[in-house]
This record gives C-alpha cells, structure tokens and sequence, in this order.
C-alpha cells in the first residue's frame, strides 16, 4: 500500500540526486580519476553512494521488513570501488547511483507506515541523530537525503580542490 510519507521520501531523494548529478556536471574523466591527498576521488564518490557492487543498498533497507529487529552491519566509509567501478567513466558511474536511488525511490513509495515504523539494530548509527534502532523510515532518509547530500557536499569540496 502506497503511503504518503513513502511518496514525499521519493520525491526528497529524487531532488537530492538531481542536485548530485547537477555538481557532476561537466567533470571530466581525468578530473573524476584524479583525488586531493589522503581524499576520495569523484568516482571513488559515486561508487560508496551506489552501495555494493551487484547489490547496492536495497538489501540493507529489506532487512528492515525480514524479522523482527534484525541487527544489520554497515560497513561505513567503504568506497566500494571495484575493478569494474574504476573502469567505468565518470557518466556511467553517475548514471548507476540514479538507478540505485531510483530503486530506492520505488521501495520507498509502496511501504506501509507499519513497514516504515519497523526498526533494525544498527550499532554504527548508535552516535547519529538515528541511533543504533532506526526506523525504516529514518533509514530510508538517512540514505536517501542525509547521506545523499553529505557526499554531493563532498564531491563539490572535492571538485574545488582539483580545480574545477
């Protein structure tokens, strides 16, 4: 059943990834392979916000709705740049994080509000507005708008000090 807070999550991510995909614009290939000292690249960027590679973030967010308090375990500041990642182009790599949100988006817009009150223990947000019990909903948004616009903050701080 379609919710209304499952609508406005989608909608708050699909701005977020237009507003990413607008820092991106114009960067080229170089400049994406290219990283400030001890940094991350811009590639190296939109390969953590795609999550895994071959599975993305769906998985951590279905946990929520496969047991009862499922404990789930993030591993945090994991750039995920694989081998295929590095040799994609900075527009492919673009183009995969929309189609990762985008699934996100689809998830999020057909919970209940029962499904999005449902909660995980997730010991490394225990020191995050979210603490270690977030809701779905809080994870959905935590995901899609906190962490969406922390590294689209990123990836402009990173753009600036390469010069673009």
């Amino acid at each position: 059943m379609t919710t209304s807070r499952g609508s406005r999550l989608a909608r708050d991510i699909r701005h977020k990834v237009e507003e990413l995909k607008n820092v991106c614009q114009g960067v080229s290939e170089s400049t994406a392979n290219r990283a400030p000292t001890g940094r991350w690249s811009p590639k190296e960027i939109l390969s953590h916000l795609c999550g895994p590679e071959g599975s993305g973030h769906l998985p951590i967010l279905r946990a929520f709705l496969t047991s009862d308090t499922p404990t789930i375990d993030l591993e945090t500041e994991n750039p995920f740049f694989s081998e295929g990642r590095s040799q994609a182009s900075f527009s492919q790599l673009l183009n995969e994080c929309e189609r990762e949100y985008d699934r996100i988006c689809s998830f999020a817009s057909e919970l209940s509000e029962e499904q999005l009150r449902r909660r995980a223990h997730i010991p490394q947000l225990k020191d995050s507005p979210f603490g270690d019990y977030p809701t779905l909903d809080g994870m959905i948004r935590g995901l899609g708008e906190f962490h969406l616009q922390f590294h689209t903050n990123h990836m402009r701080e990173i753009l600036q000090e390469l010069g673009k």
